[in-house]
Formats: C-alpha cells, sequence, structure tokens
C-alpha cells in the first residue's frame, strides 16, 4: 500500500501509518477567509490553480502506473488521482456541491470528474434515513455510485467522564485559528472542565493547560478515541468526518459551520431539524447554547460497516 497526500493531511498520515511508504502530492492550497460571504469568490478565483493541480496530480498518477508501483486507487475527494488502466475508486459524499446560487453548475462539473473512475464509494447510507443528505444522494443519476455506510477509524468505548465540553479544531487557516480564539474566550472563565483540540499536526504533540482548558495540540487517532470517549458533549465544525466520527460514537455534540462553507451550513442546518445536534453561527456561540444538546436525540443511530471485502474485490478481479 503507498499512502499520498499533501500538507497536514499527509502528515497525520504518516503519524497514524508509519509502516507504510508515502509520496507528496501537488498542494491545493486551499485557505479560507476571515469573512465568510468571501470565501466562493476567492475559490472561484482559484479555479485555474486548482485545474493546474489537478493535471500535475494526473502525471505523479501517470508515473506510478506506468512504473507498476500502484494496481488499484482509492482517491478521498482528490479528482486528478485516477487512472484508466488500473481501477480507481472516487470516495465522496459529494455528489451534489453546494456553492450558493452556482450549486447547480458545481454539482454538474463535479459528476463529470467522478464518472472518470472506476467507481464512486459513497460513505454514507442509501435509504431515507442517512447523514448526508440532499449532499450524497441524487433523484436521478448516471454515476456509478455504492454507499458503503459511515467510515471512522474510531470504535465507542464506556469510559470515566474526564472532561465536560471537549472543542474539536479542524479545517484551513484562517478560520481555524478564529474558532480557536472564540472558544478561548467563551471557556475561559467557565467552571466546566474543558478541553480543546487544536488539530495543528507537529513534530511533536504538547499539552497545556491555558486558563484553565487542557490544550492538545493534536492527537493521534486511538488518543482522540478516547478523549472523546471520555468527554461528555463535542464542540465542533460540521464537518462530515466529525459527523461521521461522532455518529459511531454515539456522542452528543454542538456544532459550528464555517462561515461561507456551504456544505458545512446544510448539514449543520439539516440535523438540527432533524432534531439531532443543535447549532449556531461562529460569532453567537456562548456557553448557554450548550444547554441545547440535552434537547435533541444526537447522531447514534448509525454504525459503521465491519466488513469491506465484497468492495475490495474490485481490485482482485482486474
Amino acid at each position: 500500500m503507498l499512502l499520498a497526500s499533501d500538507g497536514a493531511a499527509l502528515a497525520l498520515l504518516k503519524n497514524e501509518f508509519p509502516e507504510l511508504p508515502y509520496i507528496e502530492l501537488p498542494s491545493y492550497n486551499i485557505t479560507y477567509t476571515k469573512k465568510g460571504v468571501f470565501l466562493k469568490w476567492k475559490l472561484l478565483l482559484k479555479l485555474p490553480q486548482l485545474i493546474k493541480t489537478m493535471g500535475a496530480e494526473k502525471k505523479v498518477v501517470k508515473k506510478l502506473v506506468a512504473e507498476g508501483k500502484i494496481h488499484g486507487i482509492i482517491s478521498d475527494n482528490r479528482m486528478g488521482v485516477f487512472s484508466k488502466k488500473v481501477p480507481s475508486v472516487v470516495l465522496t459524499h459529494q455528489l451534489r456541491v453546494l456553492s450558493g446560487n452556482t450549486s447547480y453548475f458545481s454539482s454538474k462539473i463535479h459528476q463529470k470528474l467522478i464518472k472518470k473512475f472506476t467507481e464512486c464509494w459513497v460513505p454514507d447510507l442509501a435509504g431515507p434515513i442517512n447523514l448526508s443528505g440532499i449532499l450524497g444522494h441524487l433523484d436521478k443519476t448516471d454515476v456509478s455510485v455504492t454507499y458503503i455506510g459511515p467510515l471512522s477509524r474510531m470504535s465507542k468505548k464506556i469510559l470515566p467522564i474526564k472532561f465536560d465540553v471537549l472543542c474539536i479544531l479542524s479545517g484551513p487557516e484562517p478560520q481555524r485559528s478564529l474558532l480557536e480564539k472564540k472558544l478561548m474566550e467563551v471557556f475561559k472563565t467557565s467552571k466546566k472542565r474543558v478541553a480543546l483540540v487544536q488539530g495543528t499536526v507537529r513534530d511533536k504533540k504538547t499539552v497545556t493547560d491555558n486558563q484553565g482548558i487542557t490544550v492538545f495540540n493534536f492527537l493521534e487517532t486511538r488518543e482522540l478515541e478516547k478523549l472523546i470517549n471520555q468527554s461528555e458533549i463535542v464542540v465542533a465544525r460540521s464537518g462530515y468526518t466529525t459527523i461521521m466520527d461522532l455518529a459511531v460514537l454515539d456522542k452528543p455534540a454542538f456544532f459550528i459551520p464555517t462561515p461561507g462553507q456551504y456544505e458545512q451550513k446544510y448539514l449543520a442546518k439539516k440535523l438540527k431539524e432533524q432534531g439531532m445536534v443543535p447549532s449556531c453561527k461562529q460569532e453567537k456561540f456562548n456557553e448557554k447554547k450548550l444547554r441545547k444538546v440535552a434537547l435533541y436525540k444526537g447522531l447514534g443511530k448509525f454504525s459503521a460497516r465491519e466488513d469491506y471485502s465484497d468492495l475490495f474485490s474490485l481490485f482482485e478481479r482486474e
């Protein structure tokens, strides 16, 4: 098996799987804006760079296939990482890409890219009870879709509660740091036991006390799994990976979608309207908002698939 990514994602993979070989892919260099209203336009301006990066990805993959170093591909939303010469799977919950008044066009472009792959695996359930909603479910499509159930690196464990609130940060800057600043301000005078995971992968892990808040710079999977299981409530972005993890862990949560991120805003609204998880805008968050968590039923009706052998038979057939 060969790992391939860039930046913080590659650093995380190297920490999680130190025994596996890896290569660094060209970076998309996605950053967010301080004001969410400008995010879409910033991404549109970066479109030529994104296309260029996809082209660079294709060259890397073509070389690896020609050298016989890879015989199959599973691409996690990297649309340039595929080959017609080996089975290529794209892993995505975004059959529909929300971008405001341009959602129709962004979705059609994304679906066209998905069709280049042998198969598309959607980490969700196929029926009406699901996590991704309209993102991962289309009324009509000619995309070859297989629903593989929620994916998570974690599992639920019954452990003594150590923290009342666990804040998990993620995503590109500057919004990651802006949320960190907001949460530190909110909880610095709290009487609750609060922990915060910064989500910044470094060579050395650190644990510090900042105004009574236990701050971890980053945690590997098993450590984060333990910490979530030891926490009463999780405060986090409404990113899809986070939602799947918390669903599998059956953990009560409060979501703060990234400003300007249409997908996270949609997911937070969907789960709120379905009575699963409360949420609010970043600027409106305060400690009192957490009282709403008890009024929601949570995410605990979903479980990860246990056997993936039928999916991987795709690579064995070729």
